[in-house]
């Protein structure tokens, strides 16, 4: 009876696979066939390539491929041009107030874009303050913030942090006798940048390029709230898809599906340059920062605060702005804690939304993520492999195209989920599961299996082992990648913008829609709160990871 009972109980590990595998199937994988689907078939015609053929077909969709790509590759190399040299400037140098500039670059990254286009508009807007003080004052007209001039400001400010800080992690991997050998052979200063430097990390730039690209590829709130007639792919989807006249589903799927295969191809070439470059450092010994002489000195310290200053000051703004008596798209003389009161009394389930929503989708991460990332590592085979696959699939695909799969499938029998908590839970552990799961990697790869083999050999259950043990040796980074997961979920708009409904809204949405109704007060209010929160949530952050560098 022991022997049956033994051969019949089950194995956790595979049951825990199986049922991820299930779940992924159901809300990932078959929304997202089901979208192609959409793309290729009709119920009047059957199987067709209308949809395609319409896109390609005329000059206007194919603009919109040329407009995006435009303005993600100049913002890409923008970042490129800014966060490289910056993250080398405060590794190899001795800046004055280097934790003060680590900090509020990394809160100029943690904000949604929208709200950088919104405060834009506040300060370099047609009224805005830049604006008017220029032509007022000065006699001088400020060239428009609208358009592609703003989506490109707007995508750069907000994201070369990201780039700055992949390649501080890369240059804290850089052992310092490389930096003494290139000394000795006289190659100093930018020489030794372009030549040691620059090679070593070049794995590191293509990462952090992809993760640029992708994200001002995918984003959605800037181009609507600043872009005005400039219009991109994410904006393209939504309007086809929620159109006044009736959104043609099948069409926004093919546009959907469009998408999808050129953020896979970019993420593949990336993948292949990476592989061909990559090698393994490490730092015996750390770079040690120099002292500069005065004039390294002036542009590296003019160089750095200038940028942190730029973009951070819109967060600033914001926040001040509101403190002021408002009337509609106007700001008063005057200071008033109004804004807040409307905030709360209007939107306050907004605000409980905020948290409630990401709140519940955080803890389903997770359990979900600690599971995942221990059968990546530690019960390594053809299935986990194609599981821990499966759940990065969601970190390339634009966030509306997500919301489109979702709300097209799981608004059918047997699901019913349209307007519903749970379709927004869902949509956001999809999205933001891999921040956690990577992180759990990270930091179950440092942990020796021979504390869960002597665990095991003492009798404990393989399940036991896991939960008593392992967890929680694995708690920093879990709750590291969690925090981080939680940030993005706190700031996710292009998602929530297609799934939401008056009784689903959160603060990212309300920002959004306020801003549209010229209700800029509000809005500022809002962003402020936005803003709190994410502080507060970077503190816990740094004080659990300890320093660890944020990678996203």
């Amino acid at each position: 009876m022991t022997i049956f009972n033994k051969m019949r109980k089950p194995d956790f590990w595979k049951s825990s696979t199986f049922i991820i595998i299930v779940l992924y199937g159901v809300f990932f994988v078959w929304p997202i066939i089901n979208l192609l689907g959409q793309s290729v078939y009709t119920k009047e015609t059957g199987f067709t390539l209308a949809n395609f053929a319409k896109f390609f077909g005329q000059g206007y969709y194919l603009q919109t491929i040329i407009n995006s790509f435009k303005v993600t590759i100049l913002a890409t190399m923008l970042t490129l041009l800014i966060g490289v040299p910056l993250a080398y400037f405060l590794t190899v140098y001795k800046v004055r107030g280097k934790k003060f500039l680590n900090i509020v670059i990394i809160l100029s990254s943690m904000s949604a874009p929208f709200i950088g286009a919104y405060s834009w508009i506040l300060l370099l807007g047609r009224s805005g303050l830049i604006t008017k003080f220029f032509s007022n004052t000065l006699g001088i007209n400020m060239p428009d913030i609208y358009g592609f001039n703003g989506i490109l400001l707007v995508l750069t400010l907000q994201l070369f942090p990201l780039v700055y800080m992949y390649i501080q992690g890369a240059l804290n991997s850089v052992d310092n006798t490389l930096f003494e050998a290139a000394e000795s052979m006289g190659i100093t200063g930018f020489k030794r940048f372009f030549k040691v430097v620059l090679p070593l990390i070049m794995p590191t730039i293509y990462a952090s390029a992809l993760l640029v690209f992708m994200r001002a590829f995918a984003d959605f709130g800037t181009p609507m709230l600043i872009g005005e007639g400039y219009r991109t792919f994410p904006r393209l989807i939504f309007d086809e898809f929620v159109s006044e006249v009736g959104g043609d589903t099948g069409f926004a799927a093919a546009i959907s599906v469009i998408a999808i295969a050129l953020t896979t191809a970019f993420f593949l070439t990336q993948r292949y340059l990476s592989n061909r470059k990559q090698f393994s450092m490490s730092a015996l010994h750390s770079v040690e920062p120099k002292k500069m002489k005065k004039g390294l000195s002036i542009f590296v310290h003019s160089f750095a605060y200038g940028i942190v200053a730029l973009a951070f000051m819109p967060q600033i703004y914001v926040f001040y702005t509101s403190f002021q008596k408002t009337s509609g798209l106007l700001f008063l003389d005057g200071y008033s804690l109004d804004s807040y009161r409307q905030a709360f009394s209007r939107l306050g389930s907004s605000i409980q939304n905020t948290f409630l929503i990401p709140g519940i989708s955080l803890v389903i991460i997770l359990i979900i993520a600690v599971i995942i990332a221990y059968i990546a590592v530690r019960r390594r085979n053809a299935l986990t492999a194609t599981v821990d696959t499966i759940s990065m699939i969601p970190y390339i695909i634009p966030g509306t195209v997500m919301g489109i799969a979702l709300l097209t499938t799981l608004s059918k029998k047997p699901f019913m989920l349209t307007g519903t908590y749970a379709i927004m839970i869902i949509a956001l552990v999809i999205r933001r599961l891999p921040y956690t799961i990577r992180s759990s990697v990270a930091i179950l790869q440092q942990i020796s299996i021979s504390v869960e083999e002597a665990a095991i050999s003492l009798g404990a259950s393989n399940a036991k082992t896991f939960f008593k043990i392992t967890v929680p040796m694995m708690s920093a980074g879990v709750i590291s990648g969690a925090i981080l997961s939680w940030i993005t979920m706190i700031s996710e708009l292009s998602t929530s913008i297609i799934l939401y409904t008056s009784r689903t809204q959160t603060m990212t949405v309300s920002i959004y829609t306020q801003v549209l109704r010229g209700n800029y007060g509000i809005a500022a209010a809002l962003s402020a709160i936005l803003t709190f929160v994410t502080v507060i949530s970077l503190l816990v952050f740094m004080k659990l990871s300890k320093g660890k560098d944020i990678q996203m």
